[in-house]
């Protein structure tokens, strides 16, 4: 390998492919480091930030850090029914995660409102079986035994997909 000077923010480079953050420059590298740093120290405290009982209901979506047109923003995703509680508790929460990182690193948070699935998949299984049995009873009450078994193979083919 051939050994190249021509770079302006390493001393020597090794020509071939090198890892993109060798390729940014040193300031973009601190700012990735830093506002990536923020967001999972958050995910990773989470639960001592909000509490147990918010942090069932709660997480954080993103953390958009400041600039010229907005403050630091933390984006947290409520189960719905909660952002009552979690809109109280926004003072504590920003206070504990200023505390955690020993400066102002939140000024605003903004809440994200969201349904839970798991109510709304059991509805469905529930109607589809419905319309499974329906379907298995007009199956039944037609007499051409050969009609009948294509219509149960061609179901179970669509099953699967």
């Amino acid at each position: 390998m051939q050994f190249k000077k021509y770079t302006k923010q390493r001393n020597g480079s090794i020509q071939g492919l090198r890892s993109l953050k060798d390729t940014l420059p040193k300031n973009i590298q601190k700012f990735i480091i830093k506002r990536g740093h923020v967001y999972s120290k958050t995910l990773h405290n989470w639960k001592y930030i909000v509490g147990d009982e918010l942090f069932k209901v709660c997480y954080p979506k993103s953390y958009k850090n400041s600039n010229k047109l907005s403050v630091s923003t933390l984006l947290i995703m409520v189960k719905r029914g909660y952002e009552v509680e979690l809109e109280y508790s926004k003072k504590e929460i920003m206070d504990r995660l200023n505390s955690l990182f020993e400066n102002s690193v939140v000024k605003k948070i903004k809440l994200i409102s969201f349904t839970d699935e798991s109510l709304f998949k059991k509805e469905n299984d529930i109607q589809n079986n419905v319309e499974k049995n329906n379907y298995i009873d007009k199956v039944d009450r037609i007499k051409n035994e050969k009609i009948k078994k294509s219509l149960i193979q061609l179901s179970k083919v669509l099953n699967r997909k």
